[in-house]
Order: C-alpha cells, then structure tokens, then sequence
C-alpha cells in the first residue's frame, strides 16, 4: 500500500468517473409501433452505415448476426427486431445526425418497437392488463415477448445500459395508427414520456419529436391527436409526414415506402437539430481535465499534509475502483448508491458530492455520529459521482455510481 495525498486521491476517484460516459456519444430513444419498426425493403444503399452511428440492440431474438441484446453494434438496419422489422425512420434520422454534427460526434440509437400496438403497451403501470387483451394475437406477443414481455421496461434497461457510455440526447416517436379513436392519447403520451425522464434520471428539457401518420391512410385521424402533443409539454414537437402519399403496397395503407422512411427520418433528424441547437456541439477534452485539476488543486489546498491509503480493490455494486478512508470512521456505497458514513465519535464534516465534470452539486456538510445513510438516489439524477468527506480526524474519497 502507498501514500497518496488526499487531493490526488480525489483526481483519481474523479478520472476514474470521467471514464464514462463519453459526452460526445449522444444517445437517442426510438419507440412506437409498425412504422418506427419499419416495414420498408432494405435496399443495397441502406447496408452501408457510417460507424459513428451505433445501434444497441434491444430485442432477444438472436437470428441477426452481431447483434446482441445489450451490445453496441454499426446501426445496419433491421435496428428494432429480427422478427420481420425492415427500414424505418431511425435509419436515416441516425444517419443524418451523423452527416450533420461535428465529426467527434457519435450517435447511437435504441429501437424498441411493436406492431399493431397501443400507447398502452408502454404504460408501465397497466402494460400487463393491456398484453393479456392481446394475448389472441400470436404475432403481436411474439413480437412483446422478443423485448422480454414488457418493451417499455426494456427500453428502460438499455437506456440505462447506454447512459454507461453515452448522454441521452431525445426521444423520437411514431405511433398512434392503433389509438385513432382514443381521445385521451395525447395524455397518456405525456405519461409515458414522464415515466422514461424520472426512471432514466434526465433533465426536463429532453425534446420528443412525434411524426405524423400517413395523411390518405386508414389511420388518418391519428394526426389529430398527434397535432394536440405539443400541449402537453414545450418539449413535445411534431415531424410532418407533408407529400408522404405513396403509401407501402401492402393491403392496408398506413405504412410508408422505403424512401418516404428514409426522407422521413431526415424530417426527424432535422427538427432534432433545430431543437437541440448549441446542445449538439462537441465537448472538448479540455474542460473535464481541467474541472479535475481544478477540483484535485482545491482537495490538495485543504489537506496538503494529509495522506490516505490507496486500494486497488472494486465495489462491485459500482464497479468503480474505491478510494479507502483513513481515520477513525468507514464511507461504503450501497447498490443503489447512497453512501454510508461511519463514525466511532461526532465530529464536523464537510461532506459534498461532486459531478463527473468536477462540478459540486450537492453540500451534505454537518455534524456526523454513529452511522449515517446519505441518500444521493433521490436527490440526484442518475450517473457517476465523487463524494468527498473531510474532517479533524476523518478524511475519505470515494467514486460512487447513483442508479
């Protein structure tokens, strides 16, 4: 074991933070029904794809060569399912994000799903009442079943997976053929978009771009509702599916052709764009190393005497390597991430919680006795933090993951 002032141990909790996720990989959710499965032919032009733009694979279904529930894979449509999924609009809204933002820019995408469906299947609450009144549809269960029985939960799971890597960006959208006649879809909607911003832990500005169905198709009167989705939230924008008339020969009129997917996807990219703005430029390696030094430098100021013992040892509920304490006292983490803090007597601590870009976002500062649970899951967003505990007696450093 070696000697390593506190300071630098803070540099090195900090940098074992910053490790991921990578700000420069934007992440972008995709969900729905028929048309953001995509029911489009595949096309020789469409099997060529930039490996900036990333798909992470949602469905258990294996048939697709190299692609994995849970792995990151070059977004080669089908990007939804291997169950009869072909082009849709994430192809080309991943494409052009792509083409359009600055070239240390990846864009990865998650694909979850089903055709036929209602909004209710994304209710996290009733999902299950809604599956079993499907349960006379084989071909819709099979396609739930490939996202594990509850394709909202999925789309949870993998986002969570991707925020390991990557920065959730937006949200794009295409369903509503099913609920035509529901008057209260636009509410129910809001709901699910609510439920994904607390369960992912995303600030409350993440755009959701919504696209219009065909104009002369079966499900026309959907764009009625889909025209009301902006009311319930200044985040809530609408793609237009304008000169969108050709229609996918297929029986039953509401699916586009390959190109009007891949013009529509533009149409999503785009607007994403336009919405996202400044929030699209690349971050500089500059500023995390200098957060870093500039939080390690202050450490080091308050404690320049100091030393704590370094272990090289894992927590497995974060899988970040822990910095050890020294002094009469324990800080651990719980699965959950919140931190436990130990003393053998009282003593004032400046206890604070530092963001992965070396940013204080929390100041738990106080008088400290026996043992104390500092619950950072309900007060901070999901992600990866320092927390940094410094008293008379007491000094410790610790990388802690908040699910």
């Amino acid at each position: 074991m070696k000697k390593i002032l506190l300071g630098a141990a803070f540099a090195m909790a900090l940098s074992q933070v910053n490790a991921a996720p990578d700000p420069n990989f934007h992440i972008y959710l995709a969900f729905g029904q028929s048309n953001m499965e995509g029911q489009g032919d595949i096309g020789q032009q469409d099997k060529s794809v930039d490996e900036r733009f990333q798909v992470l694979w949602a469905a258990d279904n294996g048939s697709c060569s190299g692609k994995a529930k849970g792995k990151w894979s070059t977004a080669v449509p089908p990007l939804a399912h291997c169950n009869g999924a072909k082009l849709g609009p994430t192809d080309y809204f991943g494409r052009t994000m792509v083409e359009k933002t600055d070239s240390k820019i990846k864009v990865g995408v998650i694909v979850v799903a089903v055709a036929g469906c209602s909004i209710k299947l994304f209710d996290k609450d009733n999902y299950s009442s809604y599956v079993s009144s499907q349960r006379n549809q084989d071909w819709m269960i099979q396609r739930i079943n490939a996202y594990g029985g509850n394709p909202y939960g999925r789309l949870i799971e993998m986002a969570k997976k991707a925020q390991e890597d990557g920065v959730i960006k937006g949200i794009i959208f295409h369903q509503g053929e099913t609920d035509a006649g529901i008057s209260e879809w636009p509410s129910m909607v809001k709901k699910v978009y609510s439920n994904i911003i607390k369960d992912l832990g995303l600030e409350n500005d993440i755009p959701f771009l919504a696209g219009e169905v065909l104009r002369s198709g079966l499900s026309s009167g959907a764009n009625n509702n889909i025209a009301k989705l902006p009311q319930q939230s200044k985040n809530f924008y609408v793609v237009s599916s304008e000169g969108f008339n050709q229609a996918l020969n297929d029986g039953q009129n509401v699916h586009f052709t390959s190109q009007e997917y891949r013009d529509f996807g533009k149409r999503y990219a785009e607007k994403m764009i336009e919405v996202l703005g400044d929030k699209l430029k690349p971050v500089a390696d500059s500023p995390e190393s200098s957060s870093s030094e500039e939080v390690s430098s202050s450490s080091e100021a308050q404690s320049s005497s100091s030393a704590v013992e370094e272990s090289s040892s894992s927590d497995n509920s974060t899988g970040i390597a822990q910095i050890e304490h020294f002094g009469t006292g324990s800080l651990s983490v719980t699965k959950s991430g919140n931190v436990q803090l130990s003393l053998a007597k009282s003593e004032q601590l400046t206890v604070k919680i530092y963001s992965s870009l070396g940013k204080e976002v929390l100041d738990l500062s106080g008088n400290y006795a026996g043992t104390n649970t500092l619950m950072l899951a309900s007060r901070l967003p999901a992600g990866r933090y320092v927390v940094s505990a410094q008293g008379e007696s007491f000094k410790a450093v610790k990388a802690v993951m908040v699910k």
